[in-house]
C-alpha cells in the first residue's frame, strides 16, 4: 500500500455544537426509513414489469408480485410516517437547544466560558457555562405548547409539572447525575473539586418555581444569567480558564466520541 505524501493540516478536532447529538439523530432516523421506501421502490418496478409480461403472455404471474410489492409499500408506510412524527420531535428539541446555545453564548462577554453538546457514556449534556460563580451543566427541554390556555411549568424543588404532566424522563434527576458527572471529570482531570449546579431550561415557557434555593434550578433561558450573577463568586478567573482548557481537551479527546 502506497504511503500517504499529504496529511490534514488540523491537529484538533472542532468543539460540538448546539443540538449536534440531536441532527445525528435526525440522520439515523432518516436513513433507517431510507431502506424500505426503496425496497418499495423496487417492488413496484418489478411489479409493473410483471404486469407487462403477463400482458405479452408471458408466464410471470402478476399477482404474487402485487402482493409482495403491497406489504412492502405499507411497511415502508409505516416507517415513513413513524420517523416523520419523531423527526419533528428531533427538530424542535435540536432547535431549542440551537436558541438557548445562541442566548448562552453572548455570556462570553462577560468571561464565561460556554461549551455545547458533550459527550458522556450514552448520553450528552446540552451546555455548559463555566463562570466565577462555578460550573453549571444546562439540560434543555423543549416541550410543544397548547394553543390555547395556559402554558406553564411548576416546579417544587423535587419535581416537575409541565401542565399538568410530568415528564416520563425526570429532569431534575437528569439534571443532577449531568452535574455529578462533570464535577467528577473535573475532578479526574484537575485535581480539583468545583461546585457544579444542574439547571433545566424550559425555552418559551413561564416557570413557576416555589423553592429557589433548590440544588436544581428551573428555569427560563432569559433568566438564566441574572441567576448565575447573583450567585458569590466561588472560583477565580485562573480557575475558570483552567477549567475551560480540561473540558475542551474532554470534548475534543477520543474518550468523548
Amino acid at each position: 500500500m502506497p504511503q500517504k505524501r499529504t496529511r490534514s493540516p488540523l491537529k484538533d478536532a472542532p468543539l460540538r455544537y448546539p443540538g449536534q447529538s440531536l441532527d445525528n439523530e435526525i440522520d439515523d432516523v432518516a436513513w433507517d426509513v431510507l431502506n424500505p421506501i426503496m425496497y418499495a421502490v423496487c417492488f413496484i418496478a418489478w411489479s409493473l414489469m410483471v404486469w407487462i409480461e403477463n400482458a405479452t403472455k408471458t408466464i410471470s404471474n402478476p399477482y404474487i408480485v402485487m402482493v409482495i410489492a403491497s406489504v412492502t409499500i405499507i411497511w415502508a408506510a409505516y416507517k415513513y410516517f413513524k420517523a416523520k412524527k419523531k423527526i419533528e420531535l428531533l427538530k424542535m428539541a435540536r432547535d431549542g437547544e440551537r436558541i438557548v446555545g445562541e442566548q448562552l453564548e453572548l455570556l462570553r462577554e462577560k468571561s464565561y466560558a460556554v461549551f455545547h453538546d458533550i459527550q458522556g457514556d450514552k448520553f450528552n449534556i446540552d451546555h455548559v457555562v463555566i463562570s466565577k460563580h462555578g460550573v453549571f451543566v444546562i439540560e434543555t427541554k423543549t416541550f410543544s405548547k397548547p394553543i390555547k390556555g395556559d402554558a406553564k411549568v411548576f416546579y417544587n424543588g423535587e419535581k416537575v409539572n409541565v401542565n399538568g404532566w410530568e415528564p416520563d424522563r425526570d429532569p431534575i434527576k437528569q439534571a443532577k447525575a449531568n452535574a455529578s458527572w462533570l464535577k467528577d471529570i473535573l475532578k479526574k482531570s484537575t485535581g480539583n473539586i468545583y461546585p457544579v449546579r444542574g439547571v433545566v431550561i424550559f425555552p418559551g415557557w413561564f416557570i413557576e418555581s416555589k423553592s429557589l434555593k433548590s440544588e436544581v434550578w428551573v428555569l427560563n433561558p432569559k433568566a438564566l444569567p441574572t441567576f448565575i450573577g447573583n450567585e458569590p463568586e466561588c472560583v477565580t478567573q485562573t480557575d475558570v480558564n483552567m477549567i475551560a482548557f480540561h473540558l475542551s481537551r474532554y470534548i475534543r479527546s477520543p474518550l468523548s466520541k
